[in-house]
């Protein structure tokens, strides 16, 4: 029986003094961290936040990529493209991280995003309703 799978207990021990409290919870290895998973249906449990460096890489990179469009430094995407060399796709991907709801972007720069978010699902198309956004990117917790 694995441990995701036995029941939650609670023991006292005979004298009264010590109580044993049994928690079933699953170890992954996810980007060569170890995480804990709580059992289905229960709230997830995290030790601590974490920021994301590749997320926040993302985002950080998007405001600057769009600060160099708006400022003239560059005429076009496909210049920045070039000159960062990034793929003009990728760098278009990318720079629609600017219109993700404030909300998501303070969380991932505060490390409280859903352990489950990766960069993958930020680059996907996503709607431009900032209440959407965030029950789909959450919607992975």
């Amino acid at each position: 029986m694995t441990a995701a799978s036995q029941a939650s207990s609670t023991s006292l021990s005979k004298d009264g003094h010590t109580v044993t409290v049994h928690i079933p919870v699953t170890f992954r290895q996810r980007a060569g961290r170890k995480q804990i998973l709580s059992p289905s249906g229960s709230a997830p449990w995290s030790y601590a936040s974490r920021v994301d460096t590749a997320l926040l890489k993302a985002v950080v990179r998007a405001y600057r990529w769009r600060e160099m469009l708006e400022s003239g430094e560059y005429s076009s995407a496909a210049e920045l493209a070039k000159a960062e060399k990034v793929n003009d796709s990728y760098l278009s991907r990318v720079l629609r991280l600017t219109l993700l709801a404030p909300e998501i972007v303070e969380a991932i720069v505060s490390g409280q995003q859903p352990s489950t978010l990766q960069v993958d699902d930020l680059l996907k198309p996503l709607p431009l309703d900032w209440q959407r956004q965030r029950s789909i990117l959450q919607g992975g917790q």
